[in-house]
Formats: C-alpha cells, sequence, structure tokens
C-alpha cells in the first residue's frame, strides 16, 4: 500500500540525531509543523536552514501546539510528553530509546549498557506514555556489541542510524493504518539512573498530575505503586 497524505507532525527533541530525523522527515515530504529544540543546538540550526518553524524545548503544551497534528516524535528529547499534548494527535507520540526495552530505560541507557558488559544492544521505538519509556513497542532491533566498544561508538556506529532507520519504518506502518503497539514486559524492566546527575523529565503539564487515575512515573517500581 503506498503512502497516504503528507503525516503532519510535530519534534521534540535536539543533537545531530533530532537534525537527522527532521531530515528523514523533509525527505519523506512530511509536513513538519513545528520543532521543540534548545535554541543553540543543531536541530534547531537544522531547523532554521530548512524553514520550518522552531520553538524552544520545554514549551509543548497541548494548548500552544500547532493545530490538528498527526504525531509527535521525540527524538533525543529529554522532555516529557504530557497526556493531553498526546491526545491531541492522531495516532500520539512516539519515541526511539537506544536499548532493548524494557531493559535499561532512562537517561543514559547506552552508557549502562556498556558498563554492564551487555553482548547484545538495541533500539526501541515506542508509544510515549505515563510510564517514561514504558509505553507499548512499535519497533525494535538489536546489534551486537564489540569488544572494546565504548558508548560514543556503538551510539555512532550502531543505534544512531538504527533509531532513524526505525522510525521510518514505524512512519511507513503509519502511512499504510498499521498501528503496532506490542506492551513491555514490566517484569524485565530495569531503570538506571543518570551518570551526571541530570534533573528529571521536565513535564510542562504538572497541571494533570492528580487527575484521577493518572500519575507519571519513572520507573517499574513506581508504576507498580501507583497501580499501573
Amino acid at each position: 500500500m503506498g503512502k497516504g497524505r503528507d503525516m503532519r507532525i510535530i519534534l521534540s527533541g535536539q543533537r545531530s540525531f533530532g537534525a537527522a530525523v527532521l531530515g528523514l522527515l523533509r525527505e519523506r515530504g512530511d509536513d513538519v509543523l513545528a520543532v521543540y529544540a534548545p535554541h543553540d543546538g543543531k536541530l534547531a540550526t537544522a531547523a532554521g536552514l530548512a524553514r520550518v518553524p522552531w520553538r524552544l524545548a520545554g514549551t509543548l503544551r497541548h494548548d500552544t501546539m500547532p493545530p490538528e497534528p498527526d504525531l509527535i516524535i521525540a527524538a533525543h528529547s529529554h522532555d516529557f510528553i504530557g497526556r493531553r499534548s498526546r491526545a491531541a494527535c492522531r495516532y500520539g507520540a512516539i519515541g526511539y530509546h537506544p536499548s532493548l526495552l524494557p531493559r535499561h530505560r532512562g537517561r543514559d541507557a547506552v552508557r549502562w549498557t556498556v558498563l554492564m558488559g551487555d553482548p547484545i544492544a538495541g533500539g526501541t521505538v515506542f508509544w510515549l506514555s505515563d510510564t517514561v519509556d514504558g509505553g507499548p513497542i512499535a519497533k525494535q532491533d538489536w546489534c551486537m556489541a564489540r569488544p572494546g566498544d565504548g558508548p560514543s561508538e556503538i551510539w555512532r556506529r550502531d543505534l544512531f542510524p538504527m533509531g532513524v532507520r526505525l522510525l521510518a519504518e514505524v512512519l511507513q506502518d503509519l502511512d499504510a493504518n498499521r498501528v503496532v503497539r506490542v506492551p513491555q514486559d514490566q517484569e524485565l524492566a530495569t531503570w538506571e539512573p543518570s551518570f551526571d546527575g541530570a534533573p528529571r523529565l521536565f513535564r510542562p503539564e504538572l497541571a494533570m498530575i492528580g487527575d484521577a487515575g493518572y500519575r507519571v512515573t519513572a520507573d517499574p517500581s513506581a508504576a507498580k505503586s501507583a497501580g499501573q
């Protein structure tokens, strides 16, 4: 089945990976409604060169985002995409995580993969949810971790291009009206802290926290205690 109408996409991210995903969207001919990124990074620069509307990272909210998006993509984004923002999209929101989820949830997944000596690494495109890195899986692939690999080597050689490819494959699925959502196995989930003591994810829609049945959780044990 061929591609239907152009997807209307909001991109939230940063750095070279975010810029590569923007390039993917432009190659596909998608309508990038806005890019949310730090003001001094590669993604903001790429958005400016492509004449795509740029907005500051951390300002993505359901009541200020461009109207009628089909999808939000998080590409190396450290901002939490709130429930109302996700619900405002036709499909919701997806993100790329450089691990074989549910293993190595958290901000430094690649570093923990290397530190723990995992022989197999991988990447996952997943549907964003109220649990950080805990939403259903849309697409996943693996690669071998080579002896002597550091985080930057395995990221540049394998996980970066894998992420762009997996996002492209998920977009192709959506073009054909195929929506894949495979629940993560919570019994296998692990969560590791950030190496640099980075602050918790910025959550711009905190007003929703405390609504009936709504909790934002950072790890599987917290999710269980919150009844998720």
